[in-house]
């Protein structure tokens, strides 16, 4: 059973858990999965930056994904990200995840060449044109250094299947220019948690987290109190949680919230080489902002969550 993807609400860009022989921890997996769920989320991303892709095998990505779509039994989407160096490559891997149940598609551009803008949109029409699962693309100048600019939205937008963007170009003001430009034509999600509060306010329609493999209960509440007005609540969980959040936007983001996620029982320290485990100093440091989170940690209440006296 499928599910259909609205590309709104909270979509957590999933880790991917691995036991200390490096194999894929699946059963670690699936609590983590049953966590997110029970806490409201409303979709997955599979295989992203964050699910450190990059040293996935295919077979691992399609267990992972089969893993996922079973625990979900069509409740909420699970998509899969695409991030590939030659455009034969990512129309495969597209043509994999279809046949393989995925209910979306994330797109990242070329990887390693820096393809001009013309190279960009004709790698996305080539995957798009070869799958009939919708798509969001990633849009992260900041890291992978390929801007997909408003004026290549619009050489994109003849495919329906291109339906959305996880805006991560750190620029709040491009949310605007894209909505100028194409209304509700494209759905936006925030990429950036540090500015994903903002980027609801201004009118994105859900984020793509990376602290939710931590802490979905409180990302959820963000989302749910932005969408309903109430600003106030939003902005006093948000703050709680934002040195948690800036544990996303450091070059070490996959040891850093693998951390976090095992101080709440749902994820586990092992990472894939290259990647090693935090040590001395530096996870010290990681585990202080963590420690510090946990001691006042939102509580819930009869409206909610409410942030704890420290």
């Amino acid at each position: 059973m499928n599910a259909s993807v609205t590309w709104t609400g909270v979509y957590p860009a999933l880790l991917t858990p691995f036991t200390a022989q490096d194999t894929l921890d699946v059963p670690l997996f699936e609590k983590n999965l049953h966590a997110q769920l029970d806490a409201g989320v409303h979709g997955f991303i599979i295989g992203g930056s964050l699910g450190e892709a990059s040293t996935l095998e295919n077979d691992e990505k399609i267990a992972l994904l089969q893993s996922a779509l079973a625990v979900c039994q069509g409740k909420v989407p699970v998509v899969v990200n695409i991030a590939e160096q030659a455009t034969r490559q990512a129309v495969a891997r597209a043509h994999e995840a279809e046949a393989n149940g995925a209910d979306g598609l994330m797109l990242l551009p070329p990887m390693r060449y820096p393809a001009d803008a013309r190279e960009t949109v004709a790698f996305f029409k080539a995957v798009a044109g070869e799958t009939s699962l919708p798509i969001m693309i990633y849009n992260n100048p900041y890291d992978y250094k390929i801007m997909t600019t408003v004026a290549m939205f619009h050489e994109l937008a003849g495919h329906t299947n291109i339906q959305a963007v996880k805006e991560s170009t750190r620029d709040l003001t491009n949310i605007t220019r894209m909505r100028n430009a194409f209304g509700d034509r494209f759905k936006l999600m925030g990429g950036v948690d540090t500015l994903a509060l903002e980027a609801l306010l201004l009118g994105c329609d859900g984020w793509v987290g990376g602290l939710v493999d931590a802490f979905p209960r409180e990302t959820v509440a963000i989302y749910d109190f932005a969408k309903a007005g109430k600003v106030a609540e939003a902005l006093a969980i948000y703050r709680w949680f934002m040195p948690l959040l800036e544990l996303d936007i450091h070059p070490k983001l996959v040891q850093y919230i693998k951390l976090a996620a095992t101080a709440t029982g749902i994820g586990s320290e092992h990472v894939r080489a290259p990647r090693l485990p935090l040590v001395g100093e530096e996870r010290a440091q990681v585990q202080a902002v963590i420690d510090r989170a946990l001691a006042v940690r939102p509580v819930t209440s009869g409206a909610g969550l409410k942030v704890a006296d420290a």
